[in-house]
């Protein structure tokens, strides 16, 4: 019997369901030839049989025969290595495919999950589009997991349009769609979606903020009850954890033992140029401080040597949570303190492994931590009001002053410049914001609009550095029928450049719900007033909270609609801005703002007053810190 022959007698006995006959004719055939119709027809008895790992080799050597459906071999051979757990041979097969990858969900999803589970990511952004797209749900599912934290992601934005797009009442799909419209300042998608979510909150649908992430939900939401809310589904801590972690053995000592976790410990990050200064005025007599640091290895490379005078630093940025938990007991810390809360590389779940007797929050983020084990934040009386406390899961611990330290002796005073060298019109009064333009909302945006359209020789004056966010901005003023010309858009610049170009503007305008926070205080120490108005929040807070401290609450507004009025009476009033410059030259070393000693003597008060309660045995509790007496001089070196 012939070749042909014995092919069409394997083939008419698995058409009729007798594999193990094929299976023999089929033996009989690999001796005298073995073209790929053979190897197909093989990997298909093979199936039936129930022996995949062989049908898959046979597939494979189908697909490296050649011809016009060779790739569609390969394809399958990889699919049955990957489903037998043969991911080498699978990715052997599938990496020569990437190309097609790019739009073969198929062999996409089998390349992401081996390169996912291996840890390999430097490729998985090829994946996300024919994932994202594809109608199966376990390759939505995988395009899903391979988001980045970064938003401006332009792979990860279209992956989440795509599947918001495929489940448009999907409400973690929709969070996390706004949170690429918002960083991008879409506004009118912005506008649409923010309908539909009050229509949700106003029918007691709070639930469906409870997958959006904190730090971006803060960003639009000013409200503190759904602050709390938002988060809450993600990875909650077993609520036993508290009491046993208090209730652990702990031997205190002469000194109390703080450690700081973040992953900020390096010179130029705006966390340091407001905190360095009070670390560096820590009583070593009274206190030991401990830095346990997983800042990556690039940013402390470009440090300058700074990092030693704040405290010992341990580094914990290969280990796992509870490995870092481990290591911070074994440094027997009294008081540990988070300063990244729900921000970028935060790694505030150490907190959930009983890591120290007392936990606090600071600094990082500006509201309450969801899911963490957290005894106390650190605030002010501006920023943690009575009664707000329900709000919080923790308890407040309120500074006299000011939750914000600031360092006054190594950010750098401004130099002089002119206008022409800005970029702007010599005899226009200029508005200015420096906030990133993820704060700029679309309250904050219409709120400007009303300001611009009363005041018609001025411009804004604002620093965006993403050229969709730029555009969009520019539209929407357009919109509004306010002239283009009159929006002035600067870069980033060099921090002692920044600083040197703050004090050309007029006026300072904030943003809200997030006001600016490191950058308020950059235009304060700069000489630049800065109206606000008062918050709902802890994010819209912060502001007020800074006027106060050095010295000019006149430029706390009431609310939004004060806050256009005040706006336009200061643009009629430029003898009142004067005053108000030189109140800032006057308090800048004289008020709380900038004393990085005195900011330093009552955050020391404020842990003596955990630490004593914890000693007691006592449960945390709210704590006010009351204030040293006033200076009566100039703190400045």
């Amino acid at each position: 019997m012939n070749a042909q022959a014995i092919f069409s007698t394997a083939s008419r006995q698995y058409q009729k369901g007798q594999y193990t006959d094929a299976l023999d004719q089929l033996n009989i055939l690999m001796n005298v030839n073995r073209d790929t119709k053979t190897y197909v027809l093989l990997a298909k008895v093979l199936l039936k049989l129930g022996f995949k790992p062989e049908a898959a080799r046979a597939y494979q050597l189908a697909g490296e025969a050649g011809g016009s459906r060779s790739q569609g071999y390969l394809t399958e051979a990889m699919k049955l290595y990957f489903t037998n757990g043969h991911e080498d041979e699978a990715l052997a097969i599938g990496l020569p495919l990437l190309e097609k990858a790019k739009t073969d969900p198929d062999i996409a999803f089998i390349i992401a999950s081996i390169f996912l589970k291996r840890d390999q990511k430097e490729i998985l952004g090829l994946f996300k589009a024919p994932l994202s797209t594809s109608a199966n749900r376990y390759h939505q599912s995988l395009a899903f997991k391979l988001l980045t934290a970064d938003v401006g992601d332009v792979q990860d934005r279209e992956a989440v349009a795509n599947l918001f797009k495929a489940y448009p009442k999907n409400t973690t799909l929709r969070s996390a769609y706004l949170v690429y419209a918002r960083e991008a300042n879409d506004y009118p998608e912005v506008e649409k979606h923010h309908r539909d979510i009050e229509r949700a909150l106003k029918l007691g649908q709070d639930d469906t903020l409870s997958s959006e992430a904190p730090y971006y939900h803060v960003t639009w939401c000013g409200d503190e009850r759904l602050n709390r809310i938002a988060g809450s589904q993600y990875r909650p801590f077993p609520p036993e954890n508290t009491e046993l972690r208090r209730t652990m053995p702990h031997a205190w000592g002469d000194r109390i033992r703080i450690g700081y976790v973040s992953s900020d410990f390096w010179h130029d990050h705006a966390t340091m140029k407001l905190m360095a200064a009070a670390l560096e005025a820590h009583d070593r007599t009274r206190f030991e401080v401990t830095l346990f640091c997983h800042t990556s290895p690039s940013n402390v490379a470009r440090d300058n040597g700074s990092r030693e005078k704040w405290g010992n630093i341990i580094q914990i940025g290969e280990l796992s949570d509870e490995h870092a938990a481990a290591v911070i007991r074994a440094q027997n810390i009294d008081i540990l303190v988070d300063l990244k809360g729900h921000t970028l590389e935060s790694r505030a779940t150490i907190f959930n492994h009983k890591a120290a007797p007392i936990q606090v929050s600071w600094l990082g983020f500006p509201g309450t931590t969801v899911n963490v084990d957290l005894d106390y934040i650190i605030g002010d009386p501006h920023v943690l009001p009575d009664g707000s406390e329900k709000h919080y899961y923790e308890k407040y611990c309120r500074l006299p002053e000011t939750y914000q330290p600031n360092d006054p002796y190594s950010r750098p005073l401004p130099t002089a410049l002119s206008r022409r060298q800005l970029g702007l019109p010599e005899d226009a009064f200029v508005f200015a914001s420096f906030n990133a333009n993820r704060k700029i909302s679309l309250q904050t945006i219409n709120l400007w609009i009303e300001i611009l359209q009363q005041t018609p020789d001025s411009v804004l004056w604002l620093m965006c550095g993403r050229p969709d966010s730029r555009a969009n901005i520019i539209a929407k003023f357009k919109s509004a029928g306010i002239d283009t010309k009159r929006i002035v858009v600067c870069p980033k610049v060099l921090y002692h450049d920044h600083i040197s170009r703050i004090p050309v503007a007029d006026i300072g305008l904030d943003t809200y719900p997030y006001n600016g926070h490191t950058t308020t205080s950059e235009q304060l120490w700069a000489g630049l007033p800065v109206l606000t108005f008062k918050g709902t929040n802890f994010a819209s807070r912060v502001s007020e909270s800074l006027l106060n401290a050095i010295g000019v609450p006149e430029l706390v507004a009431a609310g939004p609609e004060d806050y256009v009025r005040e706006a336009v009476a200061l643009y009629s009033n430029r003898d009142k801005i004067a005053d108000y410059r030189k109140t800032l030259e006057e308090n800048r070393f004289r008020m709380p703002l900038f004393d990085a000693e005195r900011f330093c003597r009552h955050l020391e008060q404020g842990y003596e007053m955990m630490a004593d309660r914890a000693r007691k045995g006592l449960a945390p509790d709210h704590i006010d810190v009351p204030a040293l007496p006033a200076r009566t001089s100039s703190f400045e070196r």
